[in-house]
């Protein structure tokens, strides 16, 4: 696809300097970018990079005087990186799937698949499963009985929707997602040992127990999902045990995330690449979770909280509130401990000296360590 620069400053709202003519086919890191590249300069940092590519068009930073970077034309955005996202779905040539169904695909008389909806090889759709209208699905996906996709729904290839599964319109699900997967749910028939830590904290002796082993709870639950989620490649939602597992309208989730039974995840949150929420959680609206977070099950995180990467939420958050370490607390008062902490070699070796000199001075004053008359 070919665009010329002024369609794109129209697109993005920006500002357009120079040559509006000019025609751009792609979009590229400054050093690396082609005569027919909009190069991506919007910090002087990235700008330093026009004068080893061949770029005649950039998206710069306020201020940034294009003719001395040697450019033809320039985009001006009050958010640069925000003009990303339009730039970026501006260029986005949008995934392989051939419009229509292919013939290898396995439909059920029963299923509804709607008006404009493309169906691509080797796909296997359930009985009474219903697809909403100019849903895109790729190759090798599973959909189950009863299971509802939302109109212009994407699903990559290998997705796999579970029986009964609700999902909303406009869901993007990224190769190897899972969606309403049994909960991971398992109980025994005399108390176990990982109870009787719960309880007591760890504070009781253990000792093996729980009768014959673990028995599972079925899962009878489904997986409800709001309008405009993402999920990445490889991630899990797995389904209630009697209600739900919910997801918010807008939430975006990474890659190789799990969320457990149960579960509830507000709107608008982000759960970055290796979280994960643990069954019976509940997480508030725009909760930001770090990659590789951990939150506890059966509590609850607030409204607006931020929780920095690798931090394990183990007791309930207020809204508002950034978290960060493992047991999270308080991101500020984190920090404070982690600069302490790397001060400890330092105070270890101060306190060394210190005891060499009290130990000297009380050699000097006749070898005494108690009070003298």
């Amino acid at each position: 696809m070919t665009h010329r620069l002024s369609d794109i400053a129209t697109a993005l709202e920006a500002r357009l300097e120079g040559r509006g003519d000019l025609p751009i086919r792609g979009v590229s890191e400054p050093s690396r970018a082609g005569p027919e590249d909009l190069a991506m300069a919007m910090t002087p940092q990235y700008g330093e990079g026009l004068a080893q590519g061949q770029a005649r068009a950039a998206v710069l930073w306020e201020g940034a005087d294009w003719q001395a970077l040697g450019l033809q034309g320039a985009l001006f955005v009050p958010r640069p990186r925000y003009a990303m996202a339009g730039v970026t779905r501006l260029m986005d040539p949008g995934p392989d799937i051939t419009p229509g169904i292919h013939p290898s695909a396995v439909i059920d008389a029963t299923a509804q698949v709607g008006e404009g909806a493309a169906i691509g090889p080797l796909v296997v759709i359930g009985a009474g499963a219903r697809i909403g209208a100019g849903a895109r699905i790729g190759a090798g996906c599973v959909i189950g009985a009863e299971a509802e996709l939302g109109a212009g729904a994407l699903l990559l290839a290998g997705v796999r929707i579970a029986r009964g599964v609700r999902i909303g319109a406009r869901l993007i699900a990224q190769p190897g997602a899972v969606i309403g997967g049994d909960g991971f749910s398992f109980v025994t028939p005399e108390k176990s040992a990982a109870e009787a830590a719960r309880e007591s904290l760890g504070k009781a002796a253990l000792e093996g127990g729980g009768g014959s082993g673990w028995v599972r709870i079925h899962s009878l639950g489904g997986v409800s999902i709001g309008d405009d989620v993402e999920i990445g490649a490889n991630s899990c939602i797995d389904r209630g045990t009697v209600r739900d597992t919910v997801i918010g309208r807008g939430t975006k989730i990474d890659n190789l995330v799990q969320v457990g039974h149960n579960a509830v995840i507000g709107q608008d949150c982000l759960l970055c690449g290796q979280s994960g929420v643990a069954g019976s959680a509940r997480i508030g609206d725009r909760v930001v979770l770090g990659g590789g977070t951990s939150v506890s099950d059966n509590i609850t995180v607030g409204d607006d909280v931020v929780a920095g990467g690798r931090s394990g939420i183990a007791a309930n958050v207020p809204s508002g509130r950034a978290v960060f370490g493992l047991p999270a607390t308080k991101m500020d008062h984190q920090i404070a401990l982690y600069k302490a902490q790397r001060r400890l070699p330092r105070l270890v070796e101060q306190v060394a000296e210190l005891r060499k000199t009290v130990q000297a001075l009380t050699e000097r004053l006749g070898g005494g360590t108690g009070p003298r008359d």
